[in-house]
């Protein structure tokens, strides 16, 4: 199986990919504030890859629940300074994660491989048209509502079933409007519309979403619905629920994990990794 996002090829199987978070926001549930300048967030960035991260995920505008959207201007304001110094210095792919296309085709231009979509549950084309005109990689999320809109009362009568017929719709989707599977990567949205108990049964489920031959992404680092099964209150006492996620997810065939720390990721999973070698 293969990914591609414009001059960057990955094969798989191999180790997981660490995708690095930047949050360029002064409102993200996690950092919100502590990258809000450029200098700080490429200084960030540079950290994370020297831990570790595969990827370099950028984002300007919080997806938080209830979060308060920002303009266009505001975005761009935020992430092509960051975007711009990096793709000159960094030999990471960096994402763009936003669900405005125009953001994502400055971003592209500034030298971005790959475009994170929370949005992917849009009905019009406009985004998927930028990604296949700049052969950029797309990680497409399933997210009900909006992040304004999704943890107000979300409901499923399958969970599972239902992201995994999410997917084949949005593959088709993309299809239609020239993006290849091989520039496709898959991500449930842990958090994204979703109670805690259904977080747990995509969780337990994930392997269902290999048939789809895609490369999948789980980010669960830091999120609520982990202190409400670990019974933590603070986003920084997250950690070990966060890295059990990860090795989980991992150990059941996930091939990208997005995350805040790098550098414990790194090590759990490879760890994660070496145990399952020898045990076969």
């Amino acid at each position: 199986m293969i990914f591609r996002a414009r001059q960057f090829t990955f094969t798989f199987p191999r180790p997981a990919l660490i995708m690095g978070i930047v949050n360029v926001t002064p409102d993200s549930f996690s950092d919100g504030g502590k990258f809000l300048d450029p200098s700080v967030a490429v200084e960030h960035a540079h950290t994370l890859a020297a831990q570790g991260a595969d990827l370099i995920d950028v984002g300007g505008e919080s997806t938080r629940p209830g979060a308060t959207p920002v303009s266009e201007a505001e975005e761009l304001r935020r992430v092509l300074p960051v975007i711009e110094k990096l793709a000159g210095e960094l030999k990471a792919p960096i994402s763009i994660d936003t669900m405005k296309p125009a953001v994502a085709q400055a971003a592209l231009r500034a030298g971005a491989s790959i475009v994170n979509d929370v949005a992917a549950n849009r009905e019009e084309p406009a985004m998927w048209r930028i990604v296949a005109e700049s052969g950029a990689g797309y990680v497409a999320m399933h997210m009900q509502g909006t992040p304004q809109t999704m943890q107000q009362k979300p409901a499923y009568q399958d969970v599972v079933g239902e992201v995994n017929a999410f997917f084949g719709d949005r593959l088709a989707r993309l299809q239609q409007a020239g993006v290849s599977a091989e520039h496709t990567v898959l991500d449930p949205g842990l958090g994204f519309g979703k109670t805690a108990e259904h977080n747990l049964q995509l969780l337990a489920a994930v392997r269902s979403f290999m048939n789809w031959n895609r490369p999948l992404m789980l980010g669960a680092s830091r999120k609520s619905f982990l202190g409400h099964f670990a019974g933590t209150t603070t986003v920084e006492a997250r950690l070990p629920a966060s890295l059990a996620c990860a090795c989980w997810a991992v150990a059941q065939g996930v091939q990208i994990i997005r995350t805040h720390e790098v550098e414990a990721t790194r090590q759990a999973l490879r760890l994660t990794e070496a145990l399952a070698t020898n045990h076969r």
